[in-house]
């Protein structure tokens, strides 16, 4: 079982600290976007894990939570950067360049 405990570690580890060098280096908001999903998702993993090991179900409103706050936060960021990018499009068909 250790074993198993030290494996999850790892494993949510190292997408942890993936996720966070794209928020750092990532170029455009929909990259920080992902890799703030990704962190969220390491984070409900890790407390699904630890709940599952020991057979706690108090933290499943934690993680129902937290996963609605990934999907609320994921179309809320995909609908600002489509009307961000509707709105570049319409300014330049005004100002007639390509």
């Amino acid at each position: 079982m250790t074993y198993l405990w030290i494996a999850i570690a790892v494993l949510l580890g190292a997408a942890s600290l993936l996720g966070m060098a794209r928020l750092v280096v990532g170029p455009t908001i929909l990259d920080r976007a992902l890799s703030v999903d990704v962190l969220l998702a390491s984070a409900i993993a890790g407390i699904g894990a630890w709940a599952a090991f020991h057979r706690d179900p108090t933290v499943l409103p934690v993680l129902l939570v937290l996963s609605l706050l990934g999907f609320v936060g994921s179309i809320s960021i995909s609908r600002f950067v489509a009307r961000k990018q509707r709105d570049k499009a319409e300014s330049h068909e005004r100002s007639g360049t390509p």
